[in-house]
């Protein structure tokens, strides 16, 4: 027998009711994939079905893997669990003989050059991103069941900014699909492979029967985003059955933009009148603090989604509270972000365990920087470091051609902007998502280059060339583990200790697209942000910059925020940035955080014992070996030379030099200070 007693009552319900349409309403952390793998067992450990009759669907490999492992744990092996896509796929390779004949079958896994190729034929203007553009278009359109002739009517009704115009995308469509089948072999991309099976389930009873008697119970996890193409092959799965399981929150839909829809999850009921539904609302991720702004920032939402919002529980011990921070510009904002990092690192919480989470990836440069500046190990999810893109390296590569012109301004500003044109960076942002995504890269840069000029009066393009190139080749340090930075997108499904999110202005969070778009986008928006309070296990930061800069056009808060954030911090705060430390040797303000650590300017003399630093990096040395760590994971060079300027001979003395806390007094302080005492 299955033991239940691991579950708490709703999930318990859920796990235990009858075979029939059952529908788990889950919010974040509330244990759905718990509940729902022992709903299979269960029904399997009754005798209700055969674990080999049952079909168990997700989004992704990783969720697909997770779930059928805890299955396995359970003592239940041989469930079915895949994606759409693989499941789709898997079927249609067995049942090919019924549907395509002797013509032979290719899975298509990459469509960007097929989709290239008909860019070029239009002549099109086939940029890399028009084309990623094109082929997202293309992709969006089947996966909500538009055809060539029905896609330009569609484009206004779902306010879409397709890359090319209306009829033009619906022509590229038109011809990629022709391009895919010729009499020796048919191509079969993401969305055909479900097409196709949905068609063959449909309209081929031999199909439609076998399949039917194999497989009799569905589970289909994240049932909020759903496409209409996936769900009309679950409908061809079922059949006139109605054996279903479906898990998911309409309040975490953020993924409209590639079809997804919470529709089915809130026509369930009526859908499947006789359908159980229980709702899953005790967060065991976490604490009330957490919880209670989570439920703040959904209980302002509207439309319909919103109507099936839950009240989530917090049912970890009570921790601080998220706190909100302004800041005058986005330098400050990354630096002050990095600090509290590294306090939290130093107070014992796992750099792997804390996370930065922003709206789009190009708001990553900022804080890789600050991160870097700082010491502190990271990695990007969800996409490359900034300096590590393609786009970026094109970049670069076209300012040291700029640079080695004699017959331009001197302007470093004036001239990247130039440079960059033929690239991409228009005036302003283009519509398509990937040559959108592109465009933020590029203006990232120059941003960069507004950053140095000004933080470096004097230095012309071949000085701002030579430092990007440092930073490209210092912003690359091992894969290890290190805190995430990743887009709000890219969090989804994931949790962390520390969560800080970043950026969060009008514009940007909501973004300026959803704004144009109207309220339901806004509300996306919404749930986005609402996905990213709820990452957080028990420490949470919410900060913004009311500058791109110092002395910058000024911004406003999200409106997310409005009602929420204490009165002492208002909308459109006008706070400091943080008092400058000054160098201990000239006097003049300190920059980064490691001339902080220091105390002093790095070009300014220091008083240090050569030999007690040579002494220290040794000693970093065989720790990093023994740890398997790098050395700057131990203590950064900047620590180390503090440590040998200021000669602690007590714990306490070491504990008041910046960059070192109480976890790593603990773990090397007698053995720092024994490095220490032949030099005292």
């Amino acid at each position: 027998m299955i033991d239940l007693d691991a579950l708490d009552p709703d999930q318990r319900v859920a796990a235990t009711a009858p075979r029939g349409p059952v529908c788990i309403l889950a919010g974040a952390g509330t244990g759905k994939t718990r509940t729902i793998t022992y709903r299979i067992a269960h029904l399997v450990d009754a005798g209700f079905v055969s674990q080999h009759q049952v079909l168990a669907v997700t989004f992704t490999r990783r969720a697909a893997g997770e779930m059928r492992e805890r299955i396995n744990r359970l003592g239940i092996g041989g469930v079915n669990v895949q994606t759409f896509n693989a499941a789709a796929s898997h079927q249609l390779r067995y049942f090919w003989p019924h549907i395509g004949g002797a013509v032979p079958w290719q899975y298509l896994s990459n469509s960007w050059e097929l989709v290239r190729d008909v860019a070029r034929g239009m002549k099109l203007n086939p940029t890399r991103e028009n084309i990623r553009d094109l082929r997202d278009e293309i992709d969006w359109a089947k996966a909500t069941l538009l055809t060539p002739d029905t896609y330009p009517a569609a484009v206004d009704a779902y306010h879409r900014t397709p890359p090319f115009s209306a009829a033009a995308v619906a022509e590229a469509y038109r011809r990629y699909e022709r391009l895919k089948s010729t009499p020796e072999k048919i191509l079969l991309d993401f969305s055909d492979t479900m097409l196709h099976m949905a068609g063959a389930l449909e309209s081929i009873p031999a199909v439609a029967e076998e399949f039917r008697s194999r497989y009799r119970c569905f589970v289909v996890d994240e049932y909020q985003d759903v496409t209409p193409l996936q769900q009309r092959l679950l409908e061809g799965w079922l059949g006139d059955r109605d054996d279903l399981t479906v898990v998911g929150d309409a309040n975490q839909t953020i993924f409209s933009f590639t079809g997804a829809s919470p529709e089915y999850l809130l026509n369930f009921s009526r859908t499947y009148p006789n359908a159980a539904v229980v709702k899953l609302q005790r967060d065991y991720r976490s604490t009330p603090q957490v919880t209670e702004l989570a439920n703040d920032v959904i209980g302002r939402a509207r439309g319909r989604a919103a109507g099936t919002r839950l009240s989530l529980q917090g049912m970890r011990a009570p921790g601080p509270n998220p706190s909100f921070h302004g800041y005058p510009d986005e330098e400050t904002e990354a630096r002050e972000v990095a600090s509290r990092v590294q306090q939290l690192i130093d107070d014992g919480v796992p750099a792997r365990e804390i996370a930065i989470l922003y709206r789009i990836n190009g708001q990553s440069a900022v804080f890789e920087q600050a991160l870097d500046d700082a010491g502190i190990v990271y990695q990007v999810r969800g996409g490359e470091r900034f300096f590590a893109r393609r786009d970026v390296s094109q970049a670069l590569r076209h300012l040291a051609e700029a640079s080695r012109r004699t017959d331009l301004p001197d302007d470093p500003v004036a001239i990247a902007r130039a440079a960059l044109i033929p690239l991409g960076l228009t005036p302003e942002q283009p519509q398509g998502v990937q040559a959108r995504e592109r465009w933020q890269m590029l203006k990232a840069l120059v941003d960069l280059v507004e950053q140095l000029v000004r933080d470096r009066p004097g230095i012309d393009i071949r000085g701002v060339v030579a430092v990007l190139e440092q930073r490209r080749k210092d912003g690359n340090p091992p894969s290890v583990d290190g805190v995430t930075l990743a887009s709000l997108h890219a969090s989804k499904g994931l949790e962390w200790d520390a969560v800080f999110l970043t950026g969060l202005f009008e514009s940007m969070v909501p973004y300026r697209q959803a704004i144009d778009a109207g309220e339901g986008h806004i509300e996306e928006e919404r749930r986005l942000f609402y996905v990213g309070v709820t990452r957080a296990r028990e420490h949470l930061f919410l900060s913004w910059s009311q500058a791109r800069h110092s002395g910058g056009q000024p911004r406003s808060r999200t409106r997310f925020l409005d009602g929420i954030v204490p009165d002492d911090q208002p909308a459109n705060a006008t706070g400091r940035a943080k008092r400058a430390r000054r160098c201990s040797v000239c006097t003049l303000p300190l920059n980064s955080p490691a001339e902080r650590v220091l105390g002093r300017h790095e070009s300014c003399p220091s008083g240090m014992d050569v030999e007690v630093f040579k002494a220290l990096r040794a000693w970093r040395a065989d720790v990093a070996k023994a740890d398997g760590v790098p050395a700057f994971v131990v203590f950064s060079d900047a620590t180390l030379t503090a440590i040998a300027e200021a000669m602690p001979t007590t714990i306490e003395q070491l504990l008041s030099i910046s960059g070192i806390g109480q976890v790593k007094v603990q773990r090397y302080g007698e053995d720092l200070l024994g490095v220490l005492a032949p030099f005292a």
